[in-house]
């Protein structure tokens, strides 16, 4: 009996673990330049401005579309002069293309 309530605490406390890894891995902070993808980065498939992050660092280029909300909208738009910016939110996928939700975002010096 004992070994089993055991088994059943150890698989509980990894299964916690687990979970609280999980919710923790949804937030990330990234820093790059903000530019749009039709007007600077000349996106093919870009129908109109857009804002994406675009991030260089030594796992590569990393291109984040950045989804419109309250936070994108403060920061403001960036057509034709990118910025750098620190930008921490949920990433997501949706249609081929990398979105990220920004909780908090700002402009940093390069």
């Amino acid at each position: 009996m004992t070994k089993s309530l055991f088994r059943l605490a150890l698989a509980l406390a990894l299964s916690a673990g687990l979970a609280v890894t999980a919710l923790a891995a949804d937030d990330v902070t990234l820093t790059g330049k903000v530019a749009c993808a039709h007007c600077q980065l000349k996106k093919a498939d870009a129908k109109g401005c857009q804002n994406v992050l675009v991030v260089t660092d030594a796992r590569g280029t990393r291109e984040y579309y950045l989804a419109d909300n309250e936070v994108t909208a403060k920061f403001g738009h960036v057509c034709r002069a990118s910025k750098n910016a620190k930008v921490t939110g949920r990433v997501s996928e949706k249609d081929g293309k990398t979105w990220l939700t920004a909780s908090a975002m700002e402009e940093v010096q390069g």
